[in-house]
């Protein structure tokens, strides 16, 4: 199965995935200077955007079978949500073929329960799977206005998420409630310790959906992360503070650079 990618810019390779419900064209202005530094790989996830769901696909492991053969050896991947999930999922099973992780409202357990208190309640996941049958435009902009609560720009995050939300047509319905159970179902705390990579991760100070303590959570139990707050932010930081998150970004992948061949 081919998924949708589009490449642009020069430079080492960069992957990046987005959250639920979206696509890659979500991602905004900043990727205009992004792409002065490397040479980006904006995936739709299967069953978002112009990717097709792959049959009998169920669970993380699934959709990292899916979108890997896409993926170029020595690549950083930068996971926004469940794309950063996704990241960590890729580095638990390939190692190997990535360089580094970017990690962006990002938690290992998106769900809390009486272990992991840094997630969404069970039962608010589960009403947006309720409303994905009923209404699917009104759950997701539901969805959409979570994510920037709290932000200091929230109204202005909103507006544009909004703006490109069906800029690559309609989501998969099947892609979308296999995505709401994939993050109810995920915990991937057990595989941290392991993940040897370079990691960068980064949290919005006012994010709903993936606290900044579970971000910090996340750094904690990686060998290699780092942990940087972005302050006044919500659920998408490079939207609402573009040139701060651009700028932790350009840094770890200068530091982090593919080694020249000899």
């Amino acid at each position: 199965m081919t998924l949708h990618v589009e490449t642009r810019g020069a430079g080492p390779d960069l992957v990046l995935l987005h959250g639920w419900a979206l696509h890659g064209g979500m991602w905004g202005p900043w990727l205009d200077e992004l792409e002065r530094v490397a040479c980006l790989h904006v995936f739709d996830l299967p069953g978002h955007g112009h990717s097709p769901w792959p049959d009998g696909a169920r669970d993380l492991a699934d959709l990292a079978a899916a979108v890997f053969p896409q993926i170029p050896r020595g690549a950083a991947v930068l996971g926004w949500s469940l794309g950063g999930m996704l990241a960590l999922e890729l580095a638990r099973r390939h190692p190997q073929h990535l360089r580094a992780l970017l990690l962006v409202a990002t938690t290992p357990k998106f769900v809390a329960d009486p272990d992991w208190e840094h997630g969404m309640p069970a039962e608010v996941l589960a009403e947006f799977g309720r409303g994905l049958a009923l209404d699917y435009h009104r759950t997701v902009h539901g969805f959409l206005a979570l994510q920037t609560r709290g932000d200091e720009r929230a109204l202005e995050t909103r507006r544009l998420l909004r703006a490109r939300l069906e800029a690559h047509g309609t989501p998969d319905l099947r892609g979308l409630a296999r995505g709401l159970d994939i993050l109810r179902d995920t915990d991937l705390r057990d595989a941290l310790p392991r993940i040897m990579l370079p990691t960068l991760v980064v949290a919005g100070e006012h994010d709903r959906l993936t606290p900044p303590q579970a971000g910090r959570e996340l750094a904690a139990q990686l060998p290699m992360a780092r942990f940087h707050l972005i302050g006044r932010s919500g659920h998408a930081p490079f939207l609402s503070h573009p040139g701060e998150v651009l700028a932790e970004v350009t840094c770890f992948l200068s530091r982090h650079a593919p080694a020249e061949a000899p």
